[in-house]
């Protein structure tokens, strides 16, 4: 264990997100997460990689002042672990009000002089974010003070960045020289990118599936038949469905989730409770991983349709187009098939399945194809492969070179998943053209199985830290 490196010590009262935050930093699940509070007692170490420098992490135990004996043991600890500590992040439940255990410690550990930093668990979305000013109570610079989701991934970019300029630099080592099929080789030297998403490295199998379509096109039907058993109302009147109804079940080890949403109506008819239906199913599908855009397959497709499924494109979701009341025999399924591909071209990458809730035609193919897309949105592609598959795409088409400009991409890493996120590091990565993403992306899917899945691209150069978000390209 190396001694020299700079201590990070979490501090703050039980099931504040602690063992969450040490996980995503370590990259991999080292510390346990519970509900139940106090789960964590001793002080767990572990050298970290906070983007391109290193520290020793310190997860300690919940504080809470109480009379049992564990819980004054753990303070005890806690606090002589901050003392230990270069860098203090103490830790507080954003979804409650600041409270006076945790002002008295956060002055106590102010008192040190160490490197302090405020951490607000918990706020899940913008709107929580408003809560943010409650905590300027303890006093603390804004610049010092970070509003984070651990579980949702929200806001630890910045808070990464903090305590990166809080650490020496590592040795520069000099640029290696690729080597295409030795991964260990290449990972060791890639330059890690901005905001580690930890279900990129720990897939916990939770299919969150959002159904989405017009009003009446049998989304509650479809659940029912995918559930097994009559779980949401059916009925033939438009818009029976108001409030997303969230149903489990486990199919091939997976636990999926379904939410049955309400239907959606033109915007000029939607009032009331239907509007809030709305708002609804769109706060349902930032929580979503995977979407079913149903049609009626004994209607016409509408501009509402296109509406729609621009929904779950917007929010970047695996996709399956499922063509509901295919209920009798039919030989024009390739028509149609063109219909949708010529409408939806933005989800070209999306599986079409004619089913009949009513019948169950179809629904065992639907959950396989369920569990199939998950498995490509979540799929983590070897660093050898993804290197040898581009290599191969750029020898058969060569880089453009831009006003005379000589193009170069050294080498190619994928750093999220859900969906798949792929850095190109180049030597000018602002000069890509668009068009040649998006041949490099068909490539892709013509060699690696991303059915189902959208792709996003980023360039950047050798060294660089941060992403530009101007040359990411999503298709």
């Amino acid at each position: 264990m190396n001694n020299t490196l700079k201590k990070i010590a979490l501090i703050g009262q039980p099931n504040v997100g602690k063992s969450s935050l040490f996980n995503r930093i370590a990259k991999k699940r080292i510390a346990i997460v519970s509900d139940m509070a106090g789960t964590t007692r001793d002080i767990r170490r572990h050298e970290v990689e906070i983007l391109d420098r290193d520290a020793m992490m310190l997860d300690t135990g919940g504080i809470d002042d109480t009379n049992d004996a564990i819980f004054s043991n753990v303070k005890r600890k806690a606090v002589e672990c901050a003392k230990e500590a270069d860098i203090i992040l103490f830790m507080v439940d954003g979804k409650r009000l600041p409270d006076e255990k945790d002002k008295e410690l956060f002055y106590e550990l102010q008192a040190l002089g160490k490197k302090l930093a405020l951490v607000v668990n918990k706020i899940d979305n913008d709107k929580e974010k408003e809560r943010l000013w409650e905590f300027y109570e303890f006093g603390i610079s804004e610049e010092d003070m970070f509003g984070i989701s651990v579980s949702h991934n929200r806001g630890t970019k910045s808070l990464f960045e903090w305590i990166w300029e809080q650490l020496p630099p590592r040795i520069v080592i000099e640029e290696p020289v690729i080597v295409q099929d030795d991964d260990d080789f290449l990972e060791e030297f890639l330059d890690p990118i901005e905001d580690i998403n930890e279900s990129a490295q720990l897939d916990d199998g939770e299919i969150k599936v959002a159904i989405i379509g017009r009003v009446n096109v049998g989304k509650s039907s479809i659940l029912n038949a995918l559930v097994g058993e009559e779980r949401s109302v059916v009925s033939p009147i438009a818009g029976t469905t108001i409030d997303p109804v969230d149903e489990q079940f486990e199919y091939k080890d997976k636990n999926i989730t379904f939410v049955d949403t309400a239907g959606l109506r033109r915007r000029g008819s939607i009032e009331g409770i239907e509007k809030f239906a709305l708002m609804r199913t769109k706060e349902m599908l930032e929580k979503a991983n995977l979407a079913l855009v149903v049609l009626d397959a004994s209607e016409e497709l509408v501009d509402l349709d296109e509406k729609i499924a621009g929904l779950v494109d917007e929010y970047g979701l695996g996709t399956i187009i499922v063509l509901n009341k295919w209920d009798i025999n039919r030989d024009d399924f390739k028509e149609v098939e063109e219909k949708i591909r010529s409408k939806f071209k933005f989800l070209y990458y999306a599986p079409i399945i004619a089913v009949s809730a009513k019948t169950g035609r179809s629904i065992d193919r639907l959950k396989d194809k369920l569990v199939e897309i998950y498995d490509n949105y979540a799929q983590r592609v070897p660093t050898s492969v993804l290197n040898k598959t581009i290599e191969t795409a750029v020898i058969r088409h060569s880089l453009p070179s831009p006003n005379g400009a000589y193009l170069r991409i050294y080498y190619s890493t994928q750093f999220e998943t859900k969906p798949p996120r792929i850095a190109l590091i180049m030597n000018k990565p602002n000069l890509l053209h668009f068009s040649y993403k998006r041949y490099l992306i068909n490539f892709l899917r013509n060699n690696i199985n991303f059915e189902g899945t959208p792709i996003h691209v980023v360039t950047r150069s050798k060294g660089q830290r941060e992403l530009d978000e101007e040359h990411e390209e999503d298709i």
